[in-house]
């Protein structure tokens, strides 16, 4: 060891695991690029459309799966 220069091992003080992450996620938070208000009015819009359709058209194969089956049966 050189003269005059002392080691000196500081003891790392054990950092709060929630508190990081809850740190962290703030700052990943401020990172997002947000939608406008009628962006999300938009997408809104889209979602529940498909959805609909997506209700309608499996109501509608379920319907005629149901109808076949019940002919094979009978």
């Amino acid at each position: 060891m050189a003269k005059g220069k002392s080691k000196v091992v500081k003891k790392a003080k054990k950092e709060n695991p929630v508190m990081r992450y809850f740190r962290e996620t703030r700052a990943e938070l401020k990172k997002v690029t947000w939608p406008s208000r009628q962006e999300t009015i938009n997408l809104t819009i889209v979602v529940l459309v498909v959805t609909v359709g997506m209700a309608a058209y499996l109501g509608f194969v379920d319907y005629i799966f149901s109808k076949l089956v019940a002919l094979l049966i009978s």
